[in-house]
């Protein structure tokens, strides 16, 4: 019987908070309408299109993605974030989504036991 253990590792988040405009598309729709880019960041998270329209719901996403993806951090260091620069936070999750979806990493074991 062989038994596979599949441990999803994060790290730190993958771009800092101020590097948006390294995808020019998440850039320009940051700048222009933060609140467009959260509501089609919610979707991709799995969550309800609407979310964004209820208070602390940003909060809510940065710390879902922080701990999904275990990414180093806390709660207190997400608020920050969210409620002091709050575009540059919905683009950092953006582009944070892209790329854990683009390419996660695992580490694998596999133990091989014997009866």
């Amino acid at each position: 019987m062989t038994v596979t253990t599949i441990t999803q590792t994060g790290g730190d988040w993958s771009m800092g908070l101020f590097d948006f405009c390294s995808d020019k598309t998440v850039c320009l729709v940051g700048t222009m309408c933060p609140a467009c880019l959260e509501l089609n960041l919610s979707p991709q998270y799995g969550e309800c299109l609407c979310l964004p329209l209820l208070p602390g719901s940003t909060f809510a996403l940065r710390v879902g993605i922080r701990e999904k993806y275990k990414i180093r951090g806390s709660v207190c260091e997400d608020s920050t974030p969210v409620y002091c620069c709050w575009p540059f936070a919905v683009c950092q999750m953006v582009r944070e989504l892209k790329t854990r979806i683009k390419s996660q990493i695992f580490q694998v074991s596999t133990a091989i036991e014997s009866s």
